[in-house]
């Protein structure tokens, strides 16, 4: 009797077709999954302009005329963005000015996060203003690209119903400011946009 039971006990498992299966599609499916994942991060998501722009109405709301037609001119000279930025700042100028600015920075792979941006201009303009403003941003390869001096892009500046664009440009990764305010801020001006992960006073 005993030596029945050891003999039941040391009978190799002989697996059933079913499990076999089931093995290997688990197989099939985490090597799909590997690749759909690699896949994502090798091309972040982009933002179709229709999205930008519903999302720019409701965070701009009755000022948002004329939104349209900039996301559309900014996506006919740089495609879609993979990032974009909604947020206020303030600024103030004679002759020399400083910007701040803060908002959440939206990204279809790395989530939201909270960035902050400041810098200073030189230039024929005067006035101060305080603006709600969307950033569009083109080729961001991490978030941490974002961290760096962005300087202007000539030939960049449009304005059309009460909405001005202009763009900055550093390693190849280009962040399209659209801003809409109160007060004035017209002329033509030189500077750049330093973004930081913590809010501070140093516009250099």
């Amino acid at each position: 009797m005993s030596s029945n039971i050891r003999g039941a006990q040391s009978a190799p498992a002989v697996p059933t077709r079913r499990a076999m299966l089931s093995g290997l599609a688990g197989t099939l499916l985490i090597g799909v999954s590997a690749r759909a994942v690699e896949a994502v991060e090798g091309r972040p998501g982009t933002f179709r302009p229709e999205e930008l722009v519903d999302n720019g109405h409701r965070f701009f709301g009755s000022m948002s005329r004329g939104l349209a037609q900039l996301v559309e001119e900014a996506t006919r000279r740089w495609g879609e963005p993979n990032g974009y930025i909604l947020g206020q700042e303030a600024s103030g100028a004679i002759v020399g000015g400083v910007r701040y600015g803060e908002g959440t920075l939206y990204t279809r792979n790395a989530g939201q996060r909270r960035i902050y941006w400041q810098g200073p201009s030189i230039g024929f303009d005067v006035g101060g203003d305080g603006d709600r403003t969307m950033m569009l941003i083109y080729n961001l390869p991490s978030v941490a690209g974002l961290y760096r001096r962005f300087g202007g892009v000539d030939g960049s500046a449009y304005l059309v119903g009460g909405f001005g664009m202009t763009a900055v440009t550093a390693n190849n990764v280009v962040v399209v400011p659209i801003r809409t305010g109160v007060g004035a801020r017209l002329g033509i001006n030189i500077g750049y946009l330093k973004f930081t992960e913590r809010p501070t006073w140093n516009p250099f």
